[in-house]
């Protein structure tokens, strides 16, 4: 067997280290509200933390609750949002996410609508319910669902319990946020007429190979 010289296995080595997924980033502790601020949403005195949940606790606002971070060392492309989300009342969206996409944000709505539609908000000016991202998607209150948020200069994609439920070109593409939500940016989630509960809050950045993977054909 040819012998590999120490020099060229350290870089073969460093190579494939460099490819590994960096670690992920807890947001959310699933204790305190350390790095959240409750959203200032009208008729919503205070957002709680549900320990036995581990879990933040949106209670039905009028007509919105939610939280929004207060890191100022958030990416704007190549990384992965992930989150966990249930609805504890109500039919509408419970954990809607808005988060940064390059210059821009977008809010992936989940359950809107009288939680029938799932998508990003807004593309062009069109929202969740009137462009190419428009999903029925059926929740059910008391379960929890998994989601995950892809974003590269290229693409937004995303997942619900690893089924990937939007794949969409951001190049060129005006990105903005209802103005119902806008308060949620940079990152956050908000419940409409709703109570949710969102945990595991988690954000890594993507290797240059899951950059690449993220890459959608032009349209």
């Amino acid at each position: 067997m040819r012998r590999i010289p120490p020099l060229l296995l350290f870089v073969c080595l460093g190579s494939v280290a460099a490819e590994e997924p960096p670690p992920a980033v807890a947001l959310f502790d699933g204790r305190t509200l350390d790095g959240w601020r409750k959203t200032p949403f009208y008729g919503v005195d205070k957002i709680d933390v549900r320990a036995a949940d581990g879990a933040i606790v949106l209670p039905t606002g009028n007509a919105l609750s939610g939280v929004t971070s207060t890191r100022d060392d958030l990416p704007k492309i190549d990384y992965e949002l992930s989150y966990e989300a249930k609805r504890i009342d109500g039919q509408d969206f419970f954990a809607a996410a808005t988060f940064p996409v390059g210059d821009g944000f977008v809010t992936l709505i989940n359950g809107g609508w009288g939680g029938n539609i799932t998508g990003l908000s807004c593309l062009d000016g069109a929202d969740a319910s009137e462009n190419q991202t428009t999903t029925g998607y059926k929740y059910r209150n008391d379960v929890w669902y998994r989601f995950r948020v892809r974003v590269t200069a290229d693409a937004v994609r995303c997942w619900i319990d690893d089924k990937e439920i939007v794949t969409v070109d951001v190049r060129d593409r005006l990105l903005s946020t209802r103005i119902q939500t806008r308060a949620s940016e940079p990152l956050g989630f908000a419940a409409w007429e709703s109570a949710g509960m969102v945990r595991k809050i988690t954000l890594r950045r993507l290797t240059a190979a899951e950059v690449a993977e993220n890459h959608v054909e032009d349209p």
